[in-house]
């Protein structure tokens, strides 16, 4: 039996170190949700490629050839695309820095096909940046700086995390039997957003306890391999790795010629039966070697990357040289490694997975959404032992409105920027800026939305914004399906990216009237009352 003012102090903990980090998670979890389904949000909101019908595989040789021929560039290094959608519309891709920029510089990635009388045809890559932008709202928790001033203050905030995390299931443990499957639905609604609060955090505890860990790794990767280099390999760490990384470079072969995207991928399938290639990279190296690279699937295994594994193969065999990327092939080590990605992306066990990564991440979003309200409402019984009158603080309002502004600011920035995504393209070919300025000014519209009209009034109505909002994602469909010229028509998982928009503004309207009615019936000292509205029925 853990001590009454152990618990009490572990509450303390979970209640301030939630509230310091719980507004910077909601944003990370509820965009994080989202990328679940990044591929099919790109092919949703990138629109269709000027180019003819991507020439077989087996014409892959012709077409590599015109493009190198009328674009020297795309001999530095090319892409074979064997699966094609809207977000890789052609056969070959390849990408050009800007004239005496380095690697790390902004680039632009051109497609190549051929049309019906076999001439090249180029055009610059359109896939939507919004996917990539939600993604990276996801990764910063919502911080809108560089990446490398972000990803440490997401690493302190995640540390904050798993502090809550402990400190709430100690909290949780004493009434642990009794409160496990509680949840009190009735007349205290307090009570009831507890009980929900306690289940989805238990329940789901794995899942965070994941979330936590592999965050913190990844916000402070550099800084673990740079106590290491120092610590533990005297400086050496990076001439380990060379020394000990496989060789996987070739020299050409004169006379020969690569072997065609098809044969490499069958003579790939007789050594990693199940990999499900995507995309095969040329890269030529300075020194003249060749380096090719295999991206690809397969649904038995995690994966390094967000959604696909790597593996490294001899352009000219189809021999494969290094495997330490390639699921179900990996050393003990790497794989280990390889399992916080796995964790982290939800990019194994296929569609299941995902829907059920999605529906944890909206539910870890509620848990820090609901933490702060429910803190705000429990000053109700401590300023009554206190106050004859008892009335919200300056304090408490103002995490109320953050809270309310933030959470549903989020939701609303996101489905605008989303929305946008398909009619940006016919006034600017430079949409990754507007998507940041249309989210964040949403955004921050909405905190101040929150301070100006509280959080009772506040919370209704960006709560009814919100779900407009999110309703625009299947109005600009309609639209462009009706009107000519507006937009066009998502091919490949549209439908998925359109019903769940309106699950979502459902979900959300519904709220709002739930919201609404707790206004009308809250007392005096609740952060849900509002001046001037007669209070039928007192919850407490």
């Amino acid at each position: 039996m853990i001590r009454a003012d152990i618990v009490k102090m572990y509450k303390d903990v979970h209640t301030w170190v939630g509230i310091v980090s719980g507004l910077a998670l909601f944003i990370a979890f509820y965009a994080g949700a989202i990328t679940m389904f990044e591929g099919q949000l790109k092919r949703w909101a990138s629109p269709p490629p000027a180019l003819s019908t991507p020439v077989p595989l087996e014409r892959t040789a012709e077409l590599v050839s015109k493009t190198i021929e009328q674009h020297p560039d795309a001999g530095n290094g090319y892409t074979i695309h064997v699966a094609t959608s809207a977000d890789r519309p052609a056969r070959m891709s390849w990408t050009v820095w800007p004239e005496g920029r380095s690697r790390g510089a902004p680039q632009e990635t051109w497609y190549s096909a051929l049309d019906t009388n076999g001439d090249l045809e180029v055009s610059k890559d359109t896939t939507s940046p919004v996917a990539q932008f939600v993604d990276v709202l996801h990764q910063q928790v919502g911080l809108p700086f560089d990446h490398e001033i972000a990803m440490p203050i997401m690493g302190a905030i995640c540390l904050l995390y798993a502090i809550a995390l402990i400190s709430g299931v100690i909290v949780f443990l004493p009434g642990f039997a009794k409160d496990l499957f509680a949840l009190r639905i009735g007349k205290n609604l307090k009570r009831m957003w507890l009980d929900v609060h306690n289940v989805l955090g238990i329940f789901s505890l794995p899942f965070h306890i994941i979330m936590a860990l592999t965050a913190i790794v990844f916000a402070f990767h550099d800084q673990f391999y740079g106590v290491q280099n120092k610590v533990a390999y005297d400086g050496q760490l990076s001439a380990m790795f060379e020394a000990n990384e496989p060789e996987h470079h070739v020299h050409p072969e004169e006379r020969k010629v690569f072997l065609s995207p098809d044969l490499l991928m069958a003579r790939l399938g007789e050594q990693a039966p199940g990999f499900q290639v995507k995309d095969i990279r040329y890269i030529f190296q300075r020194d003249g070697t060749i380096e090719t690279m295999v991206n690809g699937v397969d649904p038995r295994y995690g994966h390094r990357g967000p959604d696909f594994g790597i593996v490294a193969v001899n352009a000219y065999t189809g021999d494969v040289m290094s495997k330490d990327y390639l699921p179900g092939h990996q050393e003990p080590i790497i794989a280990t490694v390889t399992g916080f990605f796995a964790l982290h992306f939800g990019n194994f066990g296929g569609v299941p997975v995902r829907w059920g990564y999605f529906f944890l991440g909206l539910a870890g979003a509620f848990l820090f959404y609901s933490g702060n309200l429910l803190w705000i409402e429990s000053r109700r019984k401590k300023a009554r032992k206190t106050q004859t009158d008892p009335v919200q603080p300056l304090k408490t309002k103002v995490l109320g409105a953050l809270t309310v502004g933030v959470s549903l600011g989020c939701i609303a920035g996101i489905s605008v920027t989303i929305a946008a995504a398909k009619v940006l393209p016919s006034f600017t070919s430079d949409i990754a800026p507007l998507h940041s300025w249309i989210y964040y000014l949403t955004f921050l519209g909405a905190v101040g939305w929150a301070f100006l009209r509280g959080t009772a009034r506040g919370a209704v109505e960006l709560q009814l914004f919100a779900a407009a909002c999110t309703l625009a994602i299947p109005y600009v469909s309609l639209a462009s399906f009706v009107i000519p010229g507006f937009g066009w028509t998502s091919e490949g998982g549209g439908f998925l990216i359109e019903l769940t928009a309106l699950a979502g503004a459902a979900g959300l309207l519904v709220s709002a009237h739930r919201t609404r009615i707790r206004v009308r019936r809250s007392p005096s000292d609740s952060i849900w009352h509002v001046s001037g509205i007669n209070s039928r029925e007192v919850m407490t």
